[in-house]
């Protein structure tokens, strides 16, 4: 049972409730990092470029990214191409040569508050794993496609339907149902194979480049729901 006391704030993003000896932002510390891990299928090419590029479009904000591969061989580096490709955006040499492929497991979808898949048999595998993700994992290009005609002011009235000390996670929640929704309402104009982004592994550098541009394409609307998440708990 709660205690009246009164509400402060204890940081940026953290209100507190103090009373007796009880502060209820303790509950939500651990739930202000937003997680957000992308997969594909070697960990080398295209989950790695989706982390490092949001990596650097969120940097400052209280997200961190991460990657892994439903068939990675632990420890490999990212392929030359997307590696250059990475650098050629804007990501840094140094981050990009730490990279080290990391197989997905469920104990990495433990946390998470987004999954994003490169492709629908990544999003596949991801919900096989951890079932209670499944609104929210989606592959980059569909939920840029499913988020594209949802305004702002639409998904912040979703965010705040869930009570007022929630976390930004809560919130991103939330948002994630309303996209999640439009599932089998939007017109695709290239079919279903438009929701995948093209495997360059072993393949042309213009694969790489085509490859990179579908997955660019469809950053900005993540970032834009990170945002709004962060934004709201701040209100």
């Amino acid at each position: 049972m709660f205690h009246v006391g009164r509400l402060v704030m204890h940081s940026p993003n953290l209100l507190v409730w103090r009373g007796r000896d009880y502060i209820a932002g303790a509950v939500l510390e651990g739930k202000l990092l937003l997680k957000i891990i992308a997969v594909c299928t070697g960990n080398v090419c295209r989950s790695p470029l989706a982390e490092q590029l949001l990596s650097k479009s969120l940097a400052g904000l209280d997200v961190r990214v991460f990657s892994a591969g439903t068939r990675a061989r632990e420890g490999m580096a990212m392929t030359k191409e997307t590696a250059d490709v990475a650098v050629s955006y804007g990501a840094s040499a140094e981050s990009v040569e730490r990279h080290a492929a990391k197989t997905l497991t469920y104990e990495s979808l433990a946390t998470v508050d987004l999954a994003l898949a490169m492709a629908r048999e990544h999003r596949r595998e991801i919900v096989e794993l951890n079932p209670s993700l499944t609104r929210r994992t989606f592959t980059l290009r569909e939920l840029s496609r499913l988020s594209a005609e949802i305004s702002d002011q639409a998904l912040l009235a979703e965010a705040a339907l869930v009570p007022e000390l929630s976390s930004p996670s809560s919130r991103l929640t939330a948002m994630l149902a309303l996209v999640a929704s439009r599932r089998g309402t939007t017109f695709r104009p290239g079919g279903i194979e438009e929701d995948d982004i093209e495997d360059p592994y072993r393949r042309s550098l213009r694969t790489y480049e085509r490859s990179a541009g579908q997955l660019t394409a469809a950053l900005p609307p993540v970032e834009r729901l990170i945002r709004l998440a962060l934004s709201t708990s701040a209100a």
